[in-house]
């Protein structure tokens, strides 16, 4: 297997993984900064606080993106399939 081969299916992989972490981590972000805003406002100091809504919208995110993000990875993973005889040969 040629070196070009290999790199091109790590970056693949690599770019796949990073779109992916992104899409769950994003929204958890955002609303840790808001509650963490909404923590300093108010002097509330509950580590639950702001640990509950980020567990709600990363559930969120996955029920709503995850078959999008199943698909994403079904067809990467297709593709790797289908290209094994090339890789190989």
């Amino acid at each position: 297997m040629a070196s070009d081969a290999v790199l091109s299916l790590g970056q693949g992989a690599m770019e796949l993984t990073i779109l992916l972490v992104l899409v769950l981590l994003l929204p958890a972000l955002v609303v840790g900064v808001l509650v963490s805003v909404f923590q300093a406002a108010t002097q509330i100091n509950e580590m639950t606080l702001s640990f509950i809504p980020k567990l709600l919208v990363t559930i969120a995110v996955m029920a709503f993106a995850g078959p999008w993000m199943l698909t994403l990875l079904t067809d990467y993973t297709r593709r790797v399939m289908e290209a094994i005889p090339s890789l190989i040969g």
